[in-house]
């Protein structure tokens, strides 16, 4: 049955704060208030709210666009119902109360409101996810951004190391392996005659396990005749590189550790059994595992992302969510299938990558990638179709709580 609300709450959020404004239910506007975003503003906020609906805090109903952060998780633990919903949705909520396009943030509070009394259907409930599921979102998220600082950093480095030093190009051409970097730092101007002996070379190169150079070759490249530049260029140039690679080393150790405790987390969620319904979806980590071409960048950005889809085994919401699902538009005669753009593209990345690598590990997908492909189907459309298929086998997987069987599904096309 659809719950019953008495109190229909918009937030609105700014940087310093959030715009309330609080109707009954029939739409009569009863409060509107500013809330300035700290610990004291949000209690107050909350005792406020208390005291217009004493002992009906499950009757009161919150509408916000960002479904996280300290005003959406202190609502939830006062046990109010707090409803998300997406920006693009509420700009077309928004069309119904100004034709003329005006904005702000007491009118965007408003919208909220009314919108969730009357399209309650529109919009989200929100859940606070397990403390795991929190933690390993907010990892696996670093852990991306901290690939794009390196990709950005590495591709300087190669840029200055192009500029003056080509021969650690020959010995490295993407300029991203930390043994290169500690010869940049032993020699880090390009002479005819380095004064590098060969034992260092040697050390070095057993250091990093380094087996397709000899100390030979890495000298060999060295020695060759450096670029002609003008005076002070390569003294320059190396200067840079010099503090290029102080900060690589800096991110790729926080790489690692990022790594490993993205790892430790999802081995602790595969050990711990489940106690309800609701955190069951959280601790499916082995199942998820045992797909293949689910590593742990796939497993934590699928429990990452879809956290909720996942426990709630809801496959038309994940496939939607990571834009497997297409558009169709249709007018008259016109039928259009399109890809979906709408969608979190954190997920959709990995979704791509999934049925990418799960082609080299699994015959069905294999099979099914060529299907597709041989009815004209382009490269990333087939990858989306075998990911569509993979997630048909997660959920049921999920479902049943079996792991994954090749054998199985082959019985199960045969009968």
């Amino acid at each position: 049955m659809e719950e019953k609300f008495v109190l229909f709450v918009g937030i609105d959020c700014s940087v310093e704060g959030y715009q309330v404004c609080v109707l009954d239910q029939i739409g009569e506007m009863i409060s509107e208030r500013t809330v300035l975003h700290s610990g004291l503003g949000i209690s107050q906020f909350l005792d406020w709210l208390a005291e217009q609906t004493p002992q009906v805090a499950n009757q009161v109903a919150v509408a916000i666009e960002n479904p996280r952060g300290a005003m959406v998780e202190s609502l939830v633990e006062r046990n109010h119902a707090v409803f998300a919903i997406n920006p693009k949705q509420l700009d077309r909520f928004r069309d119904r109360y100004s034709v003329a396009g005006a904005k702000d943030d007491r009118r965007d509070a408003f919208v909220l409101a009314d919108s969730l009394r009357t399209d309650r259907h529109c919009f989200k409930r929100v859940q606070i996810d397990d403390p795991s599921i929190i933690r390993i979102r907010e990892l696996s998220r670093m852990e991306d951004d901290l690939q794009q600082d390196w990709v950005r950093l590495t591709n300087q480095l190669r840029e200055q190391l192009h500029r003056y030093y080509p021969q650690m190009l020959r010995l490295s051409a993407a300029a991203d392996d930390p043994w290169l970097w500690e010869l940049l730092e032993l020699a880090p101007l390009p002479v005819q005659k380095p004064k590098l002996q060969k034992s260092r070379v040697e050390k070095l190169l057993r250091k990093h396990h380094i087996r397709r150079l000899s100390a030979e070759q890495v000298l060999g490249e060295l020695q060759s005749q450096p670029l002609s530049l003008a005076a002070g260029t390569a003294e320059a140039a190396s200067e840079v590189c010099l503090l290029l690679v102080a900060r690589l080393r800096v991110l790729h150790q926080q790489n690692v550790q990022v790594a490993k405790r993205i790892e430790a987390i999802l081995g602790q969620l595969a050990l711990n059994p489940a106690h309800d319904d609701v955190g069951r979806g959280h601790r499916d980590v082995e199942l998820l595992r045992s797909l293949p071409g689910v590593g742990r960048v796939v497993a934590a950005t699928m429990l990452a992302e879809a956290a909720q889809s996942l426990a709630s085994r809801d496959y038309h919401a994940l496939r939607a969510y990571g834009g497997i699902a297409p558009v169709t538009r249709q007018s008259g005669k016109t039928r259009q299938v399109l890809m979906r753009y709408g969608c979190n593209p954190r997920l959709r990345n990995v979704l791509y990558h999934w049925s990418r690598v799960s082609m080299q590990h699994d015959e069905r997908s294999r099979q099914h990638y060529h299907r597709l492909r041989c009815s004209g189907h382009s490269h990333g459309r087939a990858l989306r179709g075998v990911a569509d298929r993979l997630l048909a086998v997660l959920i049921a997987m999920l479902k049943h709580q079996t792991p994954y069987d090749p054998q199985r599904r082959r019985r199960t096309v045969l009968n």
